[in-house]
């Protein structure tokens, strides 16, 4: 709309006006909050619902016009709600540390920055500290869509008896951060992840640097200030609080480069309509074993998105196999699905039933389609059932 210089008083008054409004529905929120709260504690309930958050942002930006932009308005729904949850109950989430990075971004993108966050060195001992009861979840790398799965994670399951209750994808774009020139790196630090997500910059624009391993991306920044003539790979937010310079932006490979965590905790989530179930399990030595496990997926229609193995460690050649599976452990198809998984292996174990993180792309066909409805006066309520949409409502 076209805005007259004699309009700009009148504006702001009606803007001061709807910030008052703003401020009287979010007083009245955290009331409610605060009762469900005290109701959650009654029945025994845990405050946080990985579902029931991710419903509540994806409907406000399917219901958006897109006036306010969709990052902004995902951030400030993700703060009402982080607000709110500690009011509930405060909350502390760990994380593979230190400060600022991927780990630290994906924990604030679930959780808001309303909780106690703790950074941990190893993911070992985020498995260990939510089994003590020392945080109430913890965030960890599990696969990036570049570099692969995160060999750490699958064996701390193994070891540990943390449940899965949420996923999170966070896209990656790295930076190349020097106290130097470009042209006098001779060595780059980093986690061995960012070096598989940016092996093809790195081959072209420093084919004679040094590639050096250091167990977090942080790590490598502290690296790269400390020893000279020396780099890390790192984000831009990290960059100023290192005190290094930016000499690329987004050196990854990819440009849809994205991680995806898991968050633990003791237990995992309720059904929200449209869930993941990722399971662990051995498999009896003998012919045609794994095929047997497979096929009762399959006769009964259940999609499978990951499948993977790793050494157990506890006896020569042992393997571990794991599997992300559409649906809810609840749900009666899957139930049957590792009901019959049972009946071949040594070892079944659920590792958690939590609600599936929609990418951009599902979101902003959401958004397509409330705005169909808007301008035609018309309900295509099958075309939003099938991407989700048809939520309880919201408290």
């Amino acid at each position: 709309m076209d805005l007259k210089p004699k309009d700009l008083k009148a504006l702001r008054v009606e803007i001061d006006q709807i910030d008052r409004e703003l401020v009287r529905l979010l007083d009245r929120r955290a009331e409610i909050a605060r009762v469900v709260g005290l109701s959650k504690a009654n029945s025994g309930m845990s405050t946080f619902d990985p579902g029931r958050a991710k419903a509540v942002i994806t409907r406000a930006i399917s219901q958006s016009t897109g006036a306010f932009p969709r990052e902004g308005l995902t951030y400030v729904f993700r703060e009402v709600l982080s607000a709110c949850l500690n009011l509930q109950k405060p909350l502390k989430v760990g994380f593979l540390g230190p400060k600022d990075t991927f780990a630290h971004q994906a924990a604030i993108r679930e959780f808001g920055s309303s909780v106690d966050f703790n950074a941990y060195e190893q993911i070992r001992e985020i498995f260990a500290a939510v089994e003590n009861g020392w945080i109430d979840y913890g965030v960890v790398p599990i696969e990036n869509s570049t570099g692969g799965t995160v060999h750490y994670t699958l064996d701390a399951f193994i070891d540990h008896s943390a449940q899965i209750c949420s996923e999170i994808l966070l896209p990656i774009s790295h930076s190349l951060l020097a106290d130097c020139t470009l042209e006098e790196v001779t060595k780059v630090y980093s986690h061995p992840q960012a070096f598989l997500q940016c092996g093809i910059w790195l081959k072209e624009n420093l084919p004679k640097a040094e590639h050096v391993e250091v167990g977090s991306t942080a790590q490598g920044m502290l690296q790269a200030k400390q020893v000279p003539f020396s780099a890390a790979i790192g984000s831009e937010i990290a960059a100023e609080q290192y005190g290094l310079r930016i000499l690329a932006k987004g050196i990854e490979d990819s440009q849809d480069n994205t991680t995806r965590f898991l968050v633990i905790s003791k237990s995992d989530s309720r059904p929200c309509g449209d869930d993941k179930t990722s399971l662990m399990f051995s498999v009896k030595d003998r012919p045609g074993a794994l095929y047997n496990i497979l096929k009762p997926f399959n006769d009964l229609g259940v999609n499978l998105s990951k499948l993977e193995s790793r050494p157990t460690k506890r006896k020569a050649w042992e393997q571990a196999f794991f599997v992300d599976a559409t649906g809810h452990r609840e749900d009666p198809i899957l139930r049957d699905a590792i009901a019959s998984l049972r009946e071949h292996c040594e070892e079944v174990r659920i590792l958690g039933s939590y609600p599936r993180e929609k990418t951009p792309r599902e979101i902003e066909e959401l958004q397509r389609i409330q705005h169909l409805k808007a301008e035609n006066g018309q309900e295509t309520a099958q075309q939003g059932n099938d991407l989700g949409t048809e939520m309880e409502p919201i408290q």
